[in-house]
């Protein structure tokens, strides 16, 4: 399949790529042997650290007042 280039360095990806690697927001942008690869990469860790730091009732304040505490001892 065909992909054009852009003036502003974008590529669409032809749906039945995306269909047949299976569909992602991000893709880790690898150049193996002057080809351009293009990994899809899927979230979920994030994810499920997001879903745990709500299940323990940590707050963005509470990582920013972490981060603050941290840095002083640098």
């Amino acid at each position: 399949m065909l992909a054009k280039r852009t003036s502003k360095n974008q590529v669409t990806l032809p749906k039945a790529i995306v269909q047949s690697a299976g569909e992602a927001d991000y893709y880790d942008v690898t150049v193996q042997d002057g080809k351009i690869v293009l990994t899809p990469v899927r979230l979920q860790q994030a994810d499920a650290v997001r879903a745990k730091l709500q299940e323990l009732g940590i707050t963005q304040d509470d990582v920013d007042d972490a981060v603050t505490w941290a840095r002083k001892g640098a």
